[in-house]
């Protein structure tokens, strides 16, 4: 039997990387606040602003849903757009003490679909991270697409140029089994292979483990 040319990247990307033990993060709060600090930046600087959180003892559901807007944009400073981001969290921490009493376990407990909607409702949620949150906090089996997901497989003819991302997300779920521990390795191998190799403006094309794949 033919295996899948999804299955065949993940294959060659695992067998080049190994496991990447993602998302870092002590407890499913700590993954969720890193899902939404990490827009726009790089980790170094998350991990800064996650650990002015946890000096200040705000790395905690009730803790930092009655912290001041001001506080928590001082904390997360380091992570870039804090302005923004802090009004990001206070909003999705608002949408839990609504929908889910302030219980994020009943968020990720919730349904994917019914779960998926209501961080969605946030504003500035969106897709990816959304997506995010239920795969690495919840263990949903759902498939988080990037930036570095649409580069690497439409360079190799594997999906559109211009699909999108609800079409790119069907790729990865109807071609690949519904394993949330392979949608979370996957994830984590095609962020590495874009950082270095995949290039957005000089491809490695050459020494990339994916070279010769082709859609």
């Amino acid at each position: 039997m033919r295996i899948d040319v999804f299955q065949q990247v993940y294959d060659l990307l695992f067998n080049h990387y190994g496991p990447q033990k993602w998302w870092p993060g002590d407890t499913p709060f700590e993954i969720m606040i890193g899902a939404v600090l990490i827009q726009n930046t790089h980790w170094k600087n998350v991990t800064k602003a996650i650990n002015n959180l946890q000096e200040r003892n705000l790395l905690s559901l009730p803790s930092l849903h009655d912290a001041s807007y001001e506080e928590i944009a001082d904390c997360i400073r380091p992570s870039g757009y804090y302005n923004i981001k802090a009004k990001r969290l206070r909003n999705l921490l608002q949408m839990i003490v609504e929908q889910y009493d302030g219980d994020l376990e009943s968020l990720l407990s919730d349904s994917t679909d019914d779960a998926r909607e209501n961080l969605l409702s946030v504003k500035g949620i969106g897709q990816e991270t959304a997506d995010a949150i239920l795969l690495y906090c919840g263990n949903h089996p759902v498939f988080v697409v990037d930036t570095y997901t649409h580069r690497v497989f439409s360079r190799h003819n594997l999906v559109p140029d211009e699909c999108g991302y609800e079409e790119l997300q069907e790729e990865f779920t109807c071609r690949l089994p519904s394993d949330s521990k392979l949608f979370n390795e996957y994830h984590a191998l095609i962020v590495n292979v874009g950082k270095d190799f995949c290039k957005k403006t000089t491809p490695l094309c050459e020494q990339c483990p994916l070279k010769g794949v082709e859609g």
